[in-house]
């Protein structure tokens, strides 16, 4: 049931991977569109195989798939079909699991990495910065219904768990808590946005939020992500006091999304980012990653830092250019 235990059972942390569609644009690719980066799903799906990739060369134990922006509804408006939207869907798990398989012709890591298929916010179809606000407006019933075509073609695309994240809102969380029920075959995680140490985007405690995760075995896994640095420690403070639920981390490096003009503006971004990981495990976060602007280098630095002992890359300093590493897979 829970596709995580033997990852957190080998030494206690698991490396998750870092940002996919920061990293996109940092290749080259124009996210500046509603579709975000499934866009690239459309016209670069190779560049997304090689970011995953990239990501397990840098020591990265779960692989976070490019459709978080996948919508049915989003990908309608650019006149995609119902049928074709959903081969995007499980195009978005086939890439990562590639990803996967030849890493695994050359590496032999002590365990199989893992596959996390995206189940972004409501927010992120209407392109807006919705899900950095979480004023929707919508029910908890509206907002199942609207999630549960997506959720069913990932829950039967082959991913080994789904990654329910960047939620802003408690009314968004009990929807998908919910909704989980209807696939229970499927181990998910369970992470919120957060504005400062205290609450979630939308407003509510993220202490209430957290709860959530106790009414669902499906749940394996809560915590924080796209957040600033500089609130994850006191966040994970406030988790560990309501749930036994291994706690999960992967802010964003704390620069600030600029929404009407697309843009990333200089706030409060970190210099090591990898360094301030140790405050999170300290605080009790198992699982470590990195959202927005993060890159597989801070991925390498934090495996590095966190699991010497069973790292499988180089040391970061040898570590090679990401496009260097990504020419390398004969599939790209």
């Amino acid at each position: 049931m829970n596709p995580l235990q033997p990852l957190l059972d080998q030494a206690g942390i698991v490396i998750l991977d870092g940002a996919l569609s920061t990293e996109l644009e940092r290749r080259g690719a124009d996210l500046n569109d509603p579709l975000w980066s499934a866009k690239i799903l459309l016209h670069q799906p190779a560049l997304i195989r090689q970011v995953h990739y990239d990501y397990f060369v840098a020591g990265a134990q779960v692989a976070t798939t490019a459709s978080y922006q996948a919508s049915f509804a989003g990908l309608a408006a650019r006149g995609v079909s119902h049928a074709a939207a959903a081969k995007l869907m499980r195009l978005s798990v086939t890439l990562a699991v590639e990803a996967r398989d030849h890493f695994l012709t050359q590496h032999a890591p002590p365990l199989m990495p893992l596959v996390a298929a995206s189940i972004g916010p409501y927010g992120a179809f209407l392109h807006d910065g919705s899900e950095y606000r979480g004023d929707y407006g919508l029910t908890v019933e509206q907002l199942i219904d609207w999630h549960r075509p997506r959720l069913a073609v990932l829950a039967a695309s082959g991913a080994d768990l789904l990654a329910c994240e960047t939620i802003p809102a408690l009314v968004e969380g009990e929807a998908l808590v919910r909704l989980l029920a209807e696939f229970p075959h499927m181990a998910a995680w369970l992470s919120f946005s957060c504005c400062d140490d205290d609450h979630v985007c939308h407003g509510e405690r993220f202490a209430d939020c957290v709860t959530l995760a106790n009414q669902s075995a499906q749940i394996v896994a809560v915590g924080v992500n796209c957040t600033a640095p500089r609130h994850v420690e006191a966040l994970l403070h406030q988790a560990a006091q309501v749930t036994t639920k291994p706690l999960l981390a992967y802010p964003n490096r704390g620069e600030r999304w600029d929404a009407m003009a697309h843009c990333w503006l200089p706030d409060s971004a970190v210099d090591d980012f990898a360094a301030a990981t140790l405050c999170w495990v300290a605080a009790g976060a198992r699982l470590i990653g990195g959202c927005c602007r993060t890159t597989p280098a801070d991925i390498a630095a934090i495996a590095q830092m966190l699991a010497p002992e069973r790292s499988i890359v180089r040391p970061l300093n040898q570590l090679e250019d990401a496009s260097t590493v990504g020419r390398r897979y004969h599939g790209s």
